[in-house]
């Protein structure tokens, strides 16, 4: 029973492989999977962990070192001989120390005043919500390259559709022509005329299928799926939708993300500014120096410790920091500048973008018009060819026609959900 039931299971794993996704789970499995969302997450976890190392600059520091010596030659001073009650002018060489020093030291810094610290949290706190609004833009970028994917297979799915039922067509008209042929009604080239359509349809299916499988492909690295995973996607109806967001609630992350440029520049200025003023720290330390004189058998020990306050002020850094408030300026100039092309470029992109949600629709509508219309037209030449009153020609021109049509209405398709898609990524609205 057991064994069956393995057996079971591999047969259906092929099965169980292929799913259906509409383009919004394809979007949720993204946010988790891709790699680039991915390395955004790390990116945020990076920040954050900085700027724990930063506020470590308010906890003391505590060092300790070491240092074991051998002497092998004692150093020498030298010094006046008369110090000793020699002659006076002359000199004589003392020597200080022992051959063997052990020193041990430990000491504590605690900075008391940072005039930098303040301005680093705050430009971290910032980077960390410029690496935040950065995930949001990728991500939308992301989302619509996954959507622009999504609907181009859908319109390559449905040209297929249209491909295989004008095959269906053209064998079952090669049919009828074979039997009007042996009745002496036609000739045997109206027949090949009809096979090198039929091959036409076939090496254009074929160019299809290659298209689509490398789309699928790329849909599969996008959302972060293994490359030999296969899934198929949810069907899309050749609808004129309307696409419509509440402006006055629209976020826009890129004029988000200028503005953290601005406040970035201006806690730099702060941070120039507080240069100016001086660092103070506490310090202490305890040390410990023993010396020994093997031959005298000489051992003692000196230890010693102190306490003090160290200040750190530059008083003239050569006008380095007067020159970088100018550059300062400059900057935030420049960013003031960004922000008011930038507001005008989005604004323009999305009047852009709904025009030509707008156009397409009525373009949309237009073909399939034209669609029907070719599709009647087609029905009664093969009526008329049937009954002999049109030739071969005139029925290989109806269905060339017809078939133009129906790329038509597969090409306004996909332009009008690339125009959706583009008036939703103008808004960051991709969802």
């Amino acid at each position: 029973m057991v064994k069956f039931f393995i057996v079971f299971l591999l047969v259906l794993a092929p099965f169980a492989q292929a799913q259906t996704y509409s383009l919004n789970t394809l979007l949720r499995i993204a946010d988790t999977s891709n790699f680039t969302l991915k390395n955004m997450k790390y990116d945020q976890a990076i920040t954050a962990h900085q700027r724990s190392i930063y506020l470590s600059g308010r906890l003391p520091r505590v060092n300790f070192t070491g240092d074991y010596r051998y002497n092998a030659l004692i150093p020498a001073q030298i010094i006046p001989a008369d110090f000793f009650g020699g002659p006076s002018g002359t000199f004589a060489q003392v020597k200080f120390g022992v051959p063997f020093n052990l020193s041990n030291s430990i000491q504590l810094t605690q900075f008391l005043y940072n005039s930098q610290l303040s301005y680093g949290l705050s430009a971290l706190a910032i980077a960390a919500r410029v690496t935040e609004i950065q995930e949001t833009i990728a991500q939308q970028e992301i989302r619509h390259q996954i959507a622009t994917t999504f609907f181009s297979i859908q319109a390559l799915e449905k040209q297929k559709k249209y491909l295989v039922k004008n095959q269906e067509n053209l064998n079952n008209l090669i049919k009828n022509m074979e039997v009007m042929q042996q009745q002496g009604l036609i000739l045997p080239v109206d027949i090949e005329k009809i096979k090198i359509n039929k091959i036409s349809l076939s090496s254009n299916m074929l160019s299809i299928e290659n298209t689509e499988k490398k789309l699928q492909q790329y849909l599969g690295i996008l959302i972060g799926m293994p490359e030999k995973s296969t899934f198929d996607l949810e069907e899309d109806q050749i609808l004129a939708s309307q696409t419509i967001v509440d402006l006055s609630t629209t976020k826009r992350p890129e004029l988000a993300l200028l503005e953290a440029q601005k406040e970035l520049n201006a806690e730099e200025l702060r941070g120039t500014k507080m240069a100016y003023l001086p660092n103070l720290s506490f310090y202490a330390s305890y040390n410990y120096n023993y010396n020994i004189m093997p031959e005298k058998d000489f051992r003692t020990g000196i230890p010693s410790s102190f306490i003090g306050l160290h200040l750190d002020w530059n008083l003239f850094d050569g006008l380095e920091k007067r020159n970088k408030i100018k550059i300062n300026g400059y900057n935030r100039e420049k960013l003031e500048n960004q922000e008011i092309q930038l507001k005008s470029q989005l604004q323009l992109a999305t009047e852009n973008a709904r025009r030509d949600i707008d156009l397409q629709m009525e373009n949309l509508r237009l073909n399939e018009e034209q669609l029907v219309l070719a599709n009647q037209i087609y029905q009664t030449t093969l009526a008329q060819f049937k009954a002999g009153t049109v030739s071969t020609s005139e029925l290989l021109d109806t269905d060339n026609r017809k078939q133009l049509a129906e790329s038509n209405v597969i090409g306004a398709y996909l332009q009008l959900r690339l125009a959706e898609i583009a008036y939703l990524k103008s808004l960051s609205q991709i969802k």
